[in-house]
């Protein structure tokens, strides 16, 4: 097993090396890029709320930049580059760009990148003066946060409901669940959230839930008794949305699982010996069955940060990884949007591995060591 562990540490470097060319490619041939941003903030075309050019230093940047437009020459090879640079002096383009780091060819940036990733320098953000890893660090608590109590959640209900569900196959129960089961299908995550802040949040109807954030602006100044009960309480729509979109399929993998183990030869064996039920579904069944649902837990963690968490915590202001790379995209905010990214994608490769392990940790007759990566 180690031998295959030290595989797939090796594989997760060409991996990540892949990914990270293939949305540079994408992202250079993306239009409005920071400079474009910056240009649009210059003329007063644009304001981006989390903009490092605030106050004081806007209103001088605004200025030169007018100063420039005022006294600008022949713009028309800037304006061909960049959207609306038409007025502005050439000169200003050029500190914008070497200010960006878009002074260099599209290589050396990425060469350069890579070099800094290597060593988990992440660079600063563009607009919010901040290094990208503090930025990180900071938003990773409320993602995990809300990624590990969906995925517990998910759990708690799918895997009893998948195992009631095998047992009674075909029954009155089986037919009921399957359409609570039918509405996870359907209905993504994120338009169960928007019901929600409509109906409890506020929307139109009740106002029994908070819309923003995970804690009260007086959280600090609370007991800790308190403070528990503010962060349920603003958890609790969140978490709600992301569960009814990730339970489903959990479910029908556990009852799916299970009714495959009890077709086995080795259960109708066991109940030839007057072995009763619950022995051989919870003695003989449950481990074989769960191998898959339950070493699948980091992937399952993985996939609720991935897809769901991100539009929910745009949703509920939640200040998160979401939030974070959804406001750097918005915002062209490179650094963010490519360090957010290399993150979300080790965490995912690591994850991954940490899944194929938990197979063999449950079964230890799972061996990885004789298969190709």
């Amino acid at each position: 097993m180690l031998a295959y562990i030290i595989r797939r540490l090796l594989l997760i470097v060409p991996t990540l090396f892949g990914i990270m060319v293939i949305n540079f490619v994408i992202v250079q041939g993306a239009p409005g890029g920071p400079v474009d941003q910056m240009v649009a903030k210059i003329k007063g075309t644009a304001v981006d709320p989390t903009s490092r050019f605030t106050g004081a230093g806007e209103g001088e940047t605004a200025g030169a930049g007018n100063a420039s437009a005022r006294g600008a020459g022949d713009t028309s090879g800037v304006a061909s580059k960049y959207r609306g640079s038409r007025g502005l002096d050439p000169e200003l383009i050029k500190q914008i760009e070497k200010m960006y780091g878009f002074d260099k060819p599209p290589l050396e940036r990425f060469v350069k990148m890579i070099s800094d990733y290597a060593t988990f320098e992440f660079g600063d953000s563009f607009f919010r003066d901040r290094k990208v890893i503090d930025l990180v660090i900071d938003k990773m608590p409320v993602s995990i946060s809300l990624g590990l109590w969906t995925t517990l959640l998910v759990y708690m209900i799918s895997i009893p409901l998948g195992i009631a569900k095998a047992i009674r196959d075909g029954t009155k129960f089986d037919i009921w669940t399957s359409s609570a089961v039918i509405i996870g299908y359907s209905i993504p995550g994120f338009l169960f959230a928007i019901l929600l802040v409509i109906v409890f949040a506020g929307g139109s109807f009740l106002d029994w839930f908070p819309l923003r954030g995970l804690t009260s602006p007086n959280w600090e100044s609370m007991s800790w008794f308190d403070r528990t009960l503010d962060y349920l309480w603003h958890i609790t729509l969140p978490v709600i949305a992301l569960v009814i979109g990730a339970f489903a399929g959990l479910t029908m993998l556990t009852k799916n699982s299970f009714l495959d183990q009890i077709n086995m030869q080795y259960v109708t064996t066991a109940r030839a010996k007057g072995l009763t039920q619950n022995k051989v579904l919870y003695g003989h069944v449950f481990r074989n069955a769960m191998l898959i649902v339950i070493a699948g837990f980091p992937s399952a963690f993985i996939g609720i940060l991935f897809t769901g968490a991100l539009l929910v915590e745009v949703i509920f202001s939640l200040d998160g990884l979401g939030l974070l790379g959804f406001e750097a995209v918005v915002g062209r905010d490179y650094p963010v949007m490519f360090g957010t990214l290399f993150f979300f994608t080790l965490l995912g490769l690591l994850m991954n591995l940490i899944g194929d392990v938990m197979y063999h940790v449950i079964d230890p007759r799972i061996d990885f060591e004789g298969r190709s990566v």
